[in-house]
């Protein structure tokens, strides 16, 4: 799952999709001969996030995706929700940057695709602010699905030493919070964390997309 949004509540102030969340992750399955669908809510382009195109945070994997045309052709043409019986998949992976936590809580298409994954025995994964795609999606029995479990996903002292604080549109870890979701985080901010919850797999922040891709990987 990718964002389609384009920047934070000031549409002179960009974000997008965090690229190396998506490509740690695409290349860990790929490895495994896993097939692969980029989904975005609009479907269509997905912008991506510039801070996370530069020196120190665009790492090789990042770089080389950038330098692929077909991979970026993936990101100029993603499927729309409705492009996917959730039958054929087995897992479903939601991607971070900051875009996400606009269009992903209360998408209906990407519940309906997460719920019917998750219901038939699949795996739900999310990384940093991907959960944001998690807060708001109901099983078939009406409960909220992080309601109970454990998660993790960018915390808000992250949020506050990365200097965007102010810029959020509402505090994703309290959000989970204040749906029951039994949050944890790592003692150091920026370290790799990934909490498995049974079929639910989820990361803290970026640094955390291949671990979660490998612990998705595992339990596939």
């Amino acid at each position: 799952m990718v964002s389609n949004v384009s920047h934070y509540a000031d549409p002179s102030d960009p974000t997008g999709l965090w690229l190396s969340e998506l490509t740690h992750a695409w290349h860990v399955f790929d490895a495994r001969g896993f097939e692969q669908r980029l989904v975005s809510p609009k479907g269509g382009f997905t912008p991506l996030e510039p801070r996370a195109l530069k020196w120190p945070l665009a790492d090789a994997s990042a770089k080389a995706w950038l330098h692929d045309p077909a991979r970026m052709a993936l990101l100029a043409d993603t499927a729309r929700p409705d492009d996917i019986d959730p039958a054929s998949f087995d897992a479903v992976y939601f991607t971070g940057g900051h875009a996400v936590m606009w269009d992903f809580p209360d998408d209906p298409g990407l519940q309906r695709i997460t719920r019917e994954i998750f219901e038939r025995g699949g795996i739900v994964s999310a990384v940093c602010h991907g959960y944001c795609g998690l807060l708001n999606t109901r099983l078939s029995d009406g409960t909220l699905l992080v309601a109970g479990r454990r998660v993790t996903g960018f915390s808000w002292r992250e949020e506050v030493l990365a200097g965007v604080a102010k810029k959020m549109p509402y505090n994703a870890e309290q959000a989970m919070k204040d749906r029951g979701a039994r949050y944890e985080r790592a003692l150091l901010p920026f370290v790799p964390h990934v909490v498995v919850d049974g079929r639910l797999v989820t990361g803290q922040n970026p640094q955390s997309a291949k671990a979660t891709a490998r612990r998705v990987a595992e339990l596939l």
